[in-house]
């Protein structure tokens, strides 16, 4: 049974296309720290890519900042996403092809809680300038009927390779679980586990 993303304060329009988030098994545990250094905070602190050196940061702070922000919102928002195809070589027009995601949680405990979240696959076009990069546009997969050709469109000869991963499941939680890990151990934070609503919390691993 797949599960689709659930809003909890405010229905919204989700751009997404296929399915949301993949069946969660795994029941809460006994609490096992992730990592031992951590403190208790008072705030969460806005999610940042781990290379700001990268295009990607751009592509990231921009699912964060254009397009998380259109859901209804939470304590933080954590995106994640799988890069099908990355062309650099023009530096005013780098192109980035990928399955995007965006999350907004609500922080309970050492409990992420989903608010919302929907799935934003397709291009982002990324220039730079000295040593930042900024998204310059986003070409998005379209829904419903042109879901499919405008996929087919956007991705072209990497569309196998994107249908591929946006089809399985358990890659895709896989995707969301790392950078989960990432913003938890980065920033020092008690946290052990994501849950969406009317499912089973997740442990965070890698």
């Amino acid at each position: 049974m797949k599960k689709t993303i659930i809003i909890i304060v405010t229905v919204t329009a989700i751009c997404g296309v296929f399915a949301g988030c993949c069946n969660k098994k795994e029941t809460k545990p006994a609490v096992e720290a992730i990592e031992t250094a951590a403190q208790p905070v008072e705030s969460m602190p806005a999610y940042t890519y781990i290379d700001q050196a990268s295009p990607l940061a751009a592509v990231y702070g921009y699912l964060t900042d254009s397009i998380g922000s259109r859901y209804a919102q939470g304590e933080v928002c954590i995106p994640c996403g799988h890069i099908v195809k990355m062309d650099e070589k023009d530096t005013n027009d780098i192109k980035v092809w990928g399955d995007f995601w965006i999350f907004n949680y609500d922080r309970a405990g050492d409990t992420l809680k989903t608010v919302s979240g929907g799935d934003h696959p397709g291009l982002m076009h990324v220039k730079k300038t000295g040593e930042t990069y900024a998204v310059t546009a986003f070409d998005p997969v379209e829904d419903g009927s042109r879901n499919l050709p405008s996929a087919k469109r956007i991705f072209g000869k990497y569309y196998n390779d994107f249908h591929k991963y946006n089809s399985d499941e358990q890659a895709r939680e896989k995707t969301r679980q790392e950078f989960l890990y990432d913003y938890v151990t980065r920033n020092k934070l008690p946290i052990n586990y994501y849950q969406d609503y009317g499912w089973p919390a997740v442990k965070i691993s890698k």
